[in-house]
């Protein structure tokens, strides 16, 4: 039974078609990248210096050993924001 006032609203599907979305995931897909690659140097770095102790000065040291924790969040948040973004919009690395 179909009351006056009821309304048929069709199913809402979204559409990725505007020109300028392709270029968007592909700049955003390149600085996540990017922060990613820095991110991942930074840690490599870091962890050397703090396992080798001949491999870098006292300074380098220093700064490994105040800022590896940080570099660990930074990099579970860009793997977590890298992640979301290839569930939603197909990430590319653009290589």
């Amino acid at each position: 039974m179909k009351l006056p006032f009821d309304v048929d609203v069709p199913d809402i599907n979204p559409d990725f078609s505007a020109p300028f979305f392709k270029g968007f995931q592909l700049i955003a897909s390149y600085i996540l990248a990017g922060a990613m690659l820095v991110v991942l140097i930074m840690l490599i770095i870091a962890g050397a210096a703090l396992a080798f102790r001949g491999l870098a000065s006292d300074r380098v040291r220093t700064w490994a050993g105040e800022n590896i924790l940080w570099i660990f969040i930074a990099a579970a948040i860009l793997g977590a924001a890298s992640g979301l973004f290839a569930w939603f919009v197909n990430f590319d690395f653009g290589f």
